[in-house]
């Protein structure tokens, strides 16, 4: 009598699953991840956290028998600040990325010009394929 055995294994490891559910969670979160919105929070918070310094100061003098009125105009004071604040801190974080971006792509598109210029003065072919293109330009 002949018998056959077929085990059924499984064809992935149990970790892999595990590392690829974790990966793409890591990746969906870095893809909603806004830098402008942390530059913002902390511009708001710096511009907030100013404001009330002086406010203490000022409220500070008289405060004599105040107290309770002067902790609540001081809340007060943060919390229209952190309304009035707020986008003024947003679109100063979004120009400043903005500007940096802009800034990174030219630095990076300069030294890539370099990189070439460079390889060009070494590789006689590169350097004609380079005039050439050169020359095509000029052409239109």
């Amino acid at each position: 009598m002949t018998s056959f055995i077929q085990p059924s294994f499984p064809t992935r490891h149990g970790g892999v699953d595990r590392f690829e559910a974790a990966l793409c969670t890591v990746q969906s979160l870095r893809r909603g991840f806004d830098s402008t919105k942390g530059l913002g929070l902390m511009l708001l918070a710096a511009m907030v956290a100013a404001l009330v310094v002086v406010a203490d100061q000022l409220i500070e003098t008289w405060v004599d028998g105040h107290l309770l009125v002067a902790w609540v105009a001081l809340w007060l004071l943060g919390f229209v600040a952190l309304a009035v604040f707020s986008m003024p801190a947003r679109r100063l974080a979004v120009g400043a990325i903005g500007t940096l971006n802009g800034w990174s792509a030219r630095l990076a598109q300069k030294r890539a010009d370099q990189r070439l210029w460079a390889l060009a003065k070494a590789d006689p072919r590169l350097m004609a394929d380079l005039d050439a293109a050169h020359r095509h330009s000029d052409w239109r």
